[in-house]
């Protein structure tokens, strides 16, 4: 069987496991995105995100991460919801509304594996979801997936960019995919509305200054500073995607494990106020919010509410 072949069949399983989309690119060195990261890093807006730093060659050539690689397999998960939180109350970013979604989508990445071994025979490879040194948005990029637009998110004409990425690293040969073009034209929306200015130029972000770093990447006391600027989050921020014309296409995913705790929806200001521990353990038990532990969240209401 030809790689091509390969690939189609590899996309067919990727779409029967629930994926959005996948898609194929070969496993070189990001030459591109190498001296981007770079300035990035050296300008200090990875913040206290001191892993970033970290293997640096490994997050710019697969093959330093699989030996042998010679393509990588990109898949889209759809997390947008059927149902939001209400008006008026303290917000949580939709991806970490249902269960974390590192074990839903490795999961069905190794699926995904176990078929290609099955139909193929031994392929060495690995999973990954955002926990490893691996530029996925990159790759999801140059798999045709779609373009990473100004606010650094992977967008798509089709359905915007509430959902995740992940790859499976393998050292087969597979057809590859053809880069989009950027689709972002003139519009500045999601320069306009963060609240931060995270976003400092189009295509660069800020990390030491986004809402998701405060809520969740920093460990010490917020800045005074960003107090009135947070429009209520408390985990994560969505407000550069809500604001992304080409969400007005988004669709309600069809993932069981990604549908949000009852209680989450109808939980008002006062009882984000007096929540206890027992109550977030039962709510976020399997859910992403758990990275900013407890007090963590209480930390981040705190602020919001001028009291630290």
């Amino acid at each position: 069987m030809d790689p091509s072949r390969y690939s189609q069949m590899i996309k067919a399983e990727a779409k029967r496991l629930g994926f959005l989309s996948c898609g194929i690119s070969r496993a070189d060195f990001l030459e591109e995105e190498a001296p981007r990261l770079e300035r990035w890093l050296r300008s200090g807006m990875h913040g206290e995100m001191t892993y970033m730093e970290n293997h640096f060659d490994k997050r710019l050539d697969p093959r330093k991460l699989v030996p042998g690689a010679r393509s990588v397999v990109s898949v889209l998960l759809n997390y947008f919801p059927e149902n939001q939180q209400p008006d008026g109350t303290y917000k949580v970013s939709k991806y970490a509304y249902g269960k974390d979604y590192h074990h839903v989508i490795k999961g069905k990445l190794r699926e995904l594996h176990h078929f290609i071994e099955s139909e193929i025979g031994e392929v060495g490879g690995r999973a990954f979801v955002d926990s490893a040194p691996v530029l996925d948005k990159a790759w999801a990029a140059r798999s045709g997936l779609g373009w990473i637009g100004k606010n650094s998110n992977l967008l798509t004409r089709q359905v915007g960019s509430f959902y995740f990425i992940g790859e499976l690293i393998l050292d087969l040969d597979l057809a590859p995919d053809a880069p989009v073009t950027d689709h972002c034209g003139s519009c500045t929306a999601c320069l306009d509305a963060c609240p931060t200015q995270a976003i400092v130029a189009p295509y660069v972000v800020d990390g030491s200054k986004c809402i998701s770093y405060f809520t969740i990447e920093l460990k010490n006391e917020i800045p005074a500073g960003f107090r009135g600027e947070w429009d209520d989050w408390i985990f994560g921020c969505d407000i550069c995607q809500d604001v992304c014309p080409w969400n007005r296409f988004a669709k309600p995913h069809q993932e069981p494990d990604f549908d949000p705790h009852p209680d989450l929806l109808t939980m008002e200001r006062k009882d984000w106020e007096e929540i206890t521990e027992a109550v977030f353990g039962r709510i976020f038990q399997k859910s992403a919010v758990k990275r900013t532990k407890f007090a963590g969240l209480n930390r981040n209401i705190r602020f919001l509410n001028g009291d630290t």
